[in-house]
């Protein structure tokens, strides 16, 4: 493997959605800096429908005080693409990069992205794969991991969501991406026992095989820390 200097961090619990995006942006501070190349953030979301640049809004198929008496937030954000949940039982994978050290290439990227998750069913027996046009991870005509990215000078965050255990009622608030034709599949639909940490590990091995990187687990306090990569404490 390259040397390049990988780190991931899992967090416990749920997360909300801001302070995930907080993390993130701590993360590219580092990467931008040269602290590191790589920071892979691995959570779970608080319920949350996000936003992307293209719109989406006009997919959200309820009112904003049913999403309230739901307790699922709205949030705008940065990344590509139209509306998308997150929430409990759903694997979020933010992986801030310095792309320069890899590939210049942002198909390249999100097939890349694509890859890591088919490669995590793959292990549990579920045959997944693309649809040329659209984005994401589909296991036949239902799609169960969404990709939305956002890159400025080659530097990028967001990332992909795996559906392991999710609630599916919170996909029938929206058209999920925009996407009208399909449905939404989630792994706990093909095998009969699934433990998140135990995909999060998955996420983790795959990622690093995928983009040739070894990952090294760091704390919290190390990512909202000043340390560069020589004095990482790990977690």
């Amino acid at each position: 493997m390259e040397n390049r200097s990988c780190f991931s961090l899992r967090l416990d619990g749920l997360t909300k959605y801001l302070e995930g995006l907080n993390l993130q942006n701590l993360a590219l501070e580092k990467v931008m800096s040269g602290k590191a190349d790589c920071i892979l953030i691995l959570l779970e979301h608080e319920p949350v429908l996000t936003v992307g640049k293209s719109g989406g809004r006009e997919n959200l198929l309820v009112d904003e005080s049913e999403l309230e008496r739901l307790g699922v937030e709205l949030q705008s954000t940065g990344r590509g693409g139209n509306i998308t949940y997150h929430g409990p039982g759903q694997v979020v994978a933010y992986p801030v990069l310095n792309l320069g050290k890899w590939k210049k290439d942002l198909p390249w990227y999100v097939h890349s992205l694509e890859e890591v998750v088919i490669r995590v069913l793959e292990d549990y027996g579920i045959e997944a794969g693309r649809k040329p046009e659209y984005r994401g991870v589909w296991v036949k005509e239902t799609k169960i991991a969404a990709v939305g990215i956002a890159v400025k000078r080659w530097f990028t965050m967001h990332g992909f969501a795996l559906n392991v255990r999710v609630n599916k009622e919170h996909f029938k608030l929206i058209n999920p991406c925009g996407i009208k034709d399909y449905t939404i599949a989630s792994m706990d639909d093909f095998v009969d026992s699934v433990d998140l940490h135990e995909i999060i590990k998955s996420v983790e091995e795959k990622f690093s095989l995928v983009f040739k990187s070894k990952l090294i687990e760091v704390s919290r306090e190390w990512l909202e820390s000043g340390q560069s990569e020589g004095e990482t404490r790990l977690a």
